[in-house]
């Protein structure tokens, strides 16, 4: 593997690693399968590349970006907590409904950034080789976004979350409104993977309506490979694990692809996050059979 294709599987690592705080968020903390993430990642894409073809500036776009997927995770709350529909069926439902949403923004199935002003563009030709550029840069947006979920967390209203998240019935008794958590813990969670879609489409220079396709499984293969990796010691390690994840899961899925020996092509893309998926998940129970 080459040093670009390296440096490549990690800057796509990184910007994935929003998508895996974001469904870390939802399916660990809240304990809300959210398939949403599928819809809202290339809903941040879209949003963003829209805007900045418009002439609209690329941080104003990006949080843009993420104040729409804020939105697309709230309609999937609103059908779940106010209209009792079951959660992993409302966020289908939702996921489903942005596969056209997207089409509207962009108008058309991709949007090409060629030429463009992106958030990266000042940091270009400074020294630094663009295969460096760009990986740093999201790198430190991810770890800033780290802290904040982090401190979050750990204050009382991310302790609000947690425990609805743990035992809702338990956390209403003491005095949790567990409905208004679900609605802020989902427009977080999904505000974080539009900006996971709204970095992707700045970096590739693109925007398309499949982009989010598998968005779900990439998260969470990150955030289980991270709690293989590193265990459960906390909410800043569980975080750190879901960045991690997602470096190594991207790093991995580089390296399947380009071994010749194993004679696996891009089409077989699927398959690798399949097994890889497979794997971290019977780790852990491998280790407790060997430990037993």
């Amino acid at each position: 593997m080459s040093q670009i294709a390296f440096w490549g599987a990690v800057e796509l690592g990184l910007v994935y690693a929003f998508v895996a705080v974001g469904v870390f968020l939802a399916f660990r903390v809240l304990d809300f399968p959210d398939l949403t993430v599928d819809g809202s990642f290339p809903l941040g894409a879209a949003v963003t590349a829209v805007l900045i073809i418009a002439g609209v500036n690329p941080w104003l776009a990006a949080a843009v970006a993420m104040v729409a997927g804020a939105a697309a995770g709230m309609v999937t709350a609103l059908l779940n907590v106010r209209f009792k529909i079951l959660n992993l069926l409302a966020s289908i439902l939702t996921m489903i409904a942005l596969f056209s949403v997207n089409l509207r923004v962009m108008g058309k199935p991709n949007v090409a950034l060629i030429n463009a002003d992106t958030m990266l563009s000042p940091f270009y030709g400074l020294g630094l080789r663009d295969f460096y550029v760009r990986p740093l840069f999201v790198g430190i947006l991810v770890a800033f976004a780290v802290v904040l979920v982090w401190r979050f967390l750990e204050s009382d209203a991310g302790l609000a979350m947690r425990a609805t998240g743990a035992n809702a019935r338990m956390a209403r008794a003491q005095g949790v409104d567990t409905s208004r958590q679900i609605y802020l813990g989902m427009a977080i969670s999904n505000a974080l993977v539009a900006l996971g879609g709204a970095l992707f489409a700045q970096t590739n220079g693109f925007a398309d309506v499949t982009s989010g396709v598998g968005t779900i499984v990439v998260g969470l293969a990150a955030v289980i490979i991270g709690e293989t990796l590193l265990g459960a010691r906390g909410i800043l390690i569980a975080l750190i694990g879901c960045v991690l994840g997602s470096i190594l899961y991207r790093i991995a899925i580089q390296v399947a692809l380009s071994t010749d020996t194993l004679g696996l092509q891009a089409s077989d893309l699927n398959f690798v996050t399949a097994l890889l998926v497979t794997i971290a998940l019977i780790l852990p129970r491998l280790r407790r059979g060997g430990a037993a």
